[in-house]
């Protein structure tokens, strides 16, 4: 063919280094279908479209629930501190956590990567975190895009965006028409920051020296949820649950609450961490602090009382629920009691 001296390549777009990134995909999905899952097909990886079986899943009524989410700013931190091999949990827990939440069982994930310049050992470690992410909440990766965007990414910065899909039987559909008078809130804690409210953290981090302590928790990847909350439901053990994501702790139980219920919460019982504690004290407000982070609290469960036992027996010790609330016919929406423990 006629040679030219302007190429996609010469513009910054090298589809040889693209096509080897697809192929160990595709390898390493191979590898990690499990053997006892046939819905998913060999071929997605490469194709136009991804395929998935689902008439083999034996779930009478069906509901298929549908999420996407990104990581935000802390891939700015990800960036900074040369860590990747861990942002990909982050991706996939942010979705599935979002599907749990109405009691769906995760199936697949599907990634997006845009990239100023394609570097294969940063993405082979970013890809890595993905499937690591998708053994943890049982679900497979079939499929996905990376695309190479020279001039609107700068330097080595990059995106991640991920779509999940899961699958529910009606009647194990959890919903805010489920709770109740007199219900409590339990809260689950978090691994720490999670994936919200990283563009104050890098505010703070521009003026304040971290402690190697805290530093480490930075960019500590989300916790999934997925085993622990789909043994309860299936053993009907909650009634409504929140994944506490942007907007903190307050505003996702109220998602999750009818609004004729009163959600009533004392701080003091929040089991904060040592990195909140240390954002705390670069004069940020509680309002402030509860307003964008978790506190120390990922996921909340609201179920019956005589349930507690039941409920604890599917956690380890880490991950242990505590009760910090409970649900009234009180007029007021919120009535929050004491302060935060810091």
């Amino acid at each position: 063919m006629e040679k030219t001296k302007n190429s996609y390549k010469k513009s910054g777009v090298n589809i040889a280094l693209a096509n080897s990134f697809v192929k160990h995909i595709a390898k390493i999905s191979k590898k990690n279908v499990r053997k006892k899952n046939k819905n998913q097909s060999s071929d997605n990886i490469g194709a136009f479209g991804s395929t998935f079986d689902i008439s083999k899943i034996k779930i009478k009524d069906p509901l298929i629930v549908s999420s996407t989410d990104g990581v935000g700013t802390k891939l700015d931190l990800a960036n900074r501190f040369k860590k990747f091999h861990t942002i990909g949990i982050d991706l996939v827990a942010m979705c599935v956590n979002d599907l749990i939440v109405q009691g769906a069982k995760p199936l697949f994930f599907l990634d997006y990567i845009a990239v100023g310049k394609l570097n294969l050992k940063k993405i082979k470690l970013i890809l890595k975190g993905i499937v690591k992410g998708c053994r943890i909440s049982d679900c497979e990766l079939i499929g996905g895009e990376t695309a190479e965007m020279p001039g609107i990414y700068e330097k080595d910065k990059f995106d991640l965006a991920g779509f999940s899909v899961g699958i529910v039987s009606k009647k194990k559909l959890l919903s805010k028409k489920n709770v109740k008078d007199k219900n409590i809130i339990l809260a689950i804690p978090s691994s720490g920051i999670h994936s919200n409210g990283y563009s104050l953290v890098r505010s703070i981090l521009k003026k304040n020296k971290i402690p190697k302590k805290v530093k480490n928790q930075l960019l500590k990847p989300t916790k999934i949820y997925t085993k622990e909350i789909l043994n309860l439901v299936k053993k009907n053990l909650i009634n409504s649950a929140s994944h506490i994501t942007g907007g903190g702790l307050l505003e996702n139980i109220g998602r999750s609450v009818p609004n004729d219920l009163s959600i009533n919460i004392d701080l003091s019982k929040i089991k904060t961490k040592d990195i909140f504690k240390w954002i705390k004290k670069r004069n940020i407000s509680d309002k402030e602090m509860i307003n964008t982070f978790n506190c120390g609290v990922g996921f909340c469960i609201i179920i019956k009382k005589k349930n507690i036992k039941k409920v604890n027996k599917y956690f380890t010790k880490e991950y242990m629920p505590y009760e910090i609330g409970y649900i009234s016919k009180n007029k007021k929406r919120f009535n929050l009691y004491k302060n935060i423990r810091w």
